[in-house]
């Protein structure tokens, strides 16, 4: 049975992800940093391992290597975003977005990737965001973010593609959660109308394309960006 770890799990895509890989019939372990009832909530719904850590530490990321084991398949989706005006972005704001978004990344693959280069098999998914791949008006610091998820993904894929390791990152377009919470009806009436399939994502959508790339259905793809955006960017 394949082990997978999802960061950031306990609601969003995160928990669809959860919810997918358990169904699918994956030995499925998840963080979360500060949702512990909805966490607990999940993990006995759909009998994965929930482990409170946060990514941006290497200390607790091998702590929760000490209960998860090793991991076959890695989910970087453990992130934030922040609505803010290049001029009121404070340093703590770029330190903490720049921590949670690419540096806890950096530490989950780094605890987990020994095995994965031993076993030369590993499936390793980063979730990145169409303004990482445009940039958004009022979140610099966020597409920078999650820009430099993107060349995380295309830089590692050449390292570790001859280790038997596929690494590709998922960026969805606007999706029905926690973090688009902000957007008034009016806001999604318009990014609807914008979007050609006409209609807002699920975090489900997001789930599903990281199905597809841990599968063995994907041996043969590494390095790209698989956009789940309902075309609103092409």
């Amino acid at each position: 049975m394949k082990r997978v770890l999802i960061t950031g799990g306990s609601r969003g895509i995160g928990a669809a992800c959860v919810e997918s890989f358990s169904k699918a019939g994956y030995k499925v372990f998840f963080t979360y940093k500060n949702s512990k009832e909805k966490a607990e909530e999940l993990a006995l719904r759909t009998g994965a391992e929930a482990i409170c850590a946060d990514v941006s530490s290497f200390e607790a990321m091998k702590k929760a290597a000490l209960v998860i084991g090793n991991a076959d398949i890695i989910i970087n989706n453990a992130g934030i975003s922040q609505i803010k005006m290049l001029q009121d972005i404070t340093e703590a704001d770029w330190d903490n977005m720049f921590n949670i978004n690419i540096k806890g990344m950096f530490i989950t693959v780094k605890t987990f990737l020994d095995n994965m280069i031993h076993n030369k098999w590993g499936r390793i998914i980063n979730i990145s965001s169409m303004w990482g791949e445009q940039g958004g008006s009022c979140e610099v610091h966020y597409s920078a973010s999650k820009s430099a998820v993107i060349g995380f993904t295309k830089a590692l894929a050449k390292e570790l593609g001859p280790s038997g390791i596929t690494v590709n990152c998922i960026s969805p377009g606007v999706i029905d959660t926690d973090m688009n919470s902000h957007l008034t009806e009016e806001n999604i009436d318009e990014l609807t109308a914008e979007t050609p399939v006409n209609k807002i994502g699920k975090a489900m959508d997001i789930a599903n394309a990281a199905l597809f790339l841990a599968s063995e259905k994907s041996s043969f793809i590494t390095g790209t960006v698989i956009p789940v955006n309902g075309g609103i960017i092409m």
